[in-house]
């Protein structure tokens, strides 16, 4: 009896090791508040505002690649928090605005195509680098694999618009060209000129450029 309780504690534990920390306490908590502390919410205090986000359909200031996204995390709807859920809406200008190319380590994403024609891929992993693209059109859904590199670009005469879920509560972005061109401190030029077989001057002006605009930062912070 004592090896067969041993053996079922094992199971339990390794089972529970398994378990993301947020589906833990999930299992285990009705209300989780303010996720990088894990303080518990006393229900009384909760309220259906902390479920709830008003503004999502109203247009943001267009960034230099022609897109501009709002991404509801568990920053913003503390509601999210355990769930391993978030909200993001895109819109692109008409005649090529762009998503660039970025990943999310911490999630994978669906998108679907609201208005306007978009362009839409992701590059596989290490060795093979293959691209898996579509042209997407209002309705159409697209799927970007945990951890891959993706875009979305507007192909079309008007502006489009698009809304993906993630299902982390807070996914993460790493834009491939502003995280490797716009670090701070600059990387070693002989880096990037390696990297990317590019020139020693051209990677110098690259790096002056102004990768990401200071209204965005927050916007950036542990987001979308």
């Amino acid at each position: 009896m004592k090896v067969a309780n041993f053996i079922l504690a094992l199971g339990v534990l390794a089972l529970a090791s398994s378990l993301p920390l947020p589906t833990i306490l999930a299992l285990s908590r009705t209300f989780v508040w303010q996720p990088m502390m894990l303080t518990l919410v006393d229900p009384e205090h909760v309220t259906a505002d902390d479920f709830f986000y008003s503004g999502l359909m109203l247009l943001v200031k267009l960034q230099n690649s022609g897109s501009t996204y709002q991404s509801l995390t568990v920053d913003s709807i503390h509601g999210l928090n355990t769930n391993g859920l978030s909200i993001v809406r895109i819109d692109y200008e008409a005649n090529g605005g762009l998503n660039p190319p970025h990943h999310h380590p911490r999630a994978s994403e669906i998108l679907t195509v609201l208005e306007g024609t978009l362009y839409a891929g992701f590059i596989s992993s290490n060795p093979d680098h293959r691209v898996f693209s579509k042209v997407l059109k209002a309705g159409d859904v697209f799927v970007f694999p945990l951890g891959l590199i993706h875009f979305q670009l507007n192909i079309g005469k008007t502006p489009a618009v698009a809304i993906a879920a993630l299902n982390s509560q807070n996914p993460g972005v790493v834009t491939t060209a502003n995280t490797v061109f716009g670090a701070s401190p600059s990387l070693v030029p002989d880096v990037l000129t390696r990297a990317f077989h590019l020139d020693k001057d051209l990677v110098t002006k690259l790096q002056k450029q102004e990768w990401v605009n200071p209204s965005e930062l927050n916007s950036y912070s542990n987001s979308y």
